[in-house]
């Protein structure tokens, strides 16, 4: 039995925030949120990304919080062609894809890219 139903939010520790904010808010269309004392957040759907400065983290962090080091996986509310299409629009590289991949419940069909930080972002959406 999993004592866990969902990821509610992770932290995204970034260099540069306003490239950082550019990319999960005008290329992939999350939502911007402020909380807290000044934080920042990129909603969408249930989830959201919390946003650390490196250098200027809120503390408790994570034991060597570092620029780079995600690999995130996220589903596509629309088409994987519209999220190509937006990308190249953006003029937002793709790294890899469209190839074929195993997610946590079924195939999925994703395109690779990387954020402003290099962290590495895979865009899905499932496979019938």
């Amino acid at each position: 039995m999993s004592l866990i139903d969902h990821l509610d939010h992770l932290v995204l520790t970034s260099i540069n925030p306003d490239a950082t904010t550019h990319f999960y808010v005008e290329v992939l269309g999350m939502t911007l949120e402020t909380f807290g004392q000044g934080r920042i957040a990129f909603r969408f759907g249930n989830q959201k990304i919390n946003l650390h400065v490196r250098g200027k983290e809120f503390e408790p962090k994570a034991h060597l919080p570092v620029p780079g080091a995600l690999d995130l996986c996220f589903m596509a509310s629309v088409p994987l062609e519209k999220v190509i299409a937006r990308l190249e629009e953006m003029n937002w590289p793709i790294i890899e894809g469209p190839v074929l991949r195993t997610g946590a419940t079924q195939k999925i069909r994703s395109v690779y890219v990387r954020d402003p930080d290099l962290n590495l972002i895979e865009i899905s959406e499932p496979v019938n």
